[in-house]
């Protein structure tokens, strides 16, 4: 059993991930700026903290095992979470991902494609600029895990593929995951670590 820390517990991704690592037997720490919101979960100590206050992010993510950010990346600069974690003595931080810096068979990025979609362009880009952080990152032995271009609410099936730098496609051309099934793939990762310092993604 682990001791995790989840950055954005409340949020789409997030609260997959909580439940994922509730369902393992992890001891989790829900942090969001109304993480008390989530109520009384077994497993679970909730702490309302906002990203932005370094400080108090660094008190709570104190003596644990691994920390998640399931944090937007619009507005967060990747400082904001590796530092604070570095400074708590984390040593593994799990990100979840965008797909917008994966790439496309002709080898560009999908967020530089031409239908790609506008509003969600500062999202992708604040993404891959976070990648890049943690790819100049020397101390934290850090993980991002892309999903699918359709990031969605569905089932927890349990079944899907891994891939590394490429989006992941199905035979007809649709990338796709599921909440639940990422948080599979990310609490996998967890438990036996195998992409250390390393993107990779997650898809049907």
């Amino acid at each position: 059993m682990s001791k995790i820390a989840i950055i954005g517990a409340t949020g789409r991704a997030g609260s997959q991930l909580l439940e994922e690592a509730r369902r393992r037997g992890h001891s989790v720490t829900a942090i969001a700026r109304k993480a008390s919101t989530l109520g009384h979960r077994d497993g679970v100590t909730t702490r309302d903290v906002d990203v932005h206050d370094g400080f108090a992010l660094q008190q709570v993510l104190v003596g644990h095992d691994v920390v998640l950010s399931a944090a937007h990346f619009s507005g967060i600069p990747a400082a904001l979470i590796i530092e604070p974690a570095k400074t708590a003595g984390v040593k593994r931080l799990l990100v979840v991902g965008g797909a917008g810096s994966l790439l496309l068979p002709s080898g560009q990025r999908v967020i530089d494609s031409p239908d790609f979609p506008p509003e969600y362009k500062a999202e992708a880009g604040a993404g891959a600029v976070f990648l890049d952080a943690l790819r100049q990152e020397k101390e934290l032995d850090w993980t991002f895990l892309s999903p699918s271009a359709l990031f969605f609410e569905g089932e927890r099936t349990g079944k899907f593929r891994l891939g590394k730098d490429q989006l992941l496609m199905d035979g007809d051309g649709k990338s796709a995951i599921s909440f639940a099934d990422f948080a599979i793939a990310m609490l996998d990762e967890v438990e036996k670590p195998s992409h250390s310092r390393q993107r990779f993604t997650v898809g049907y």
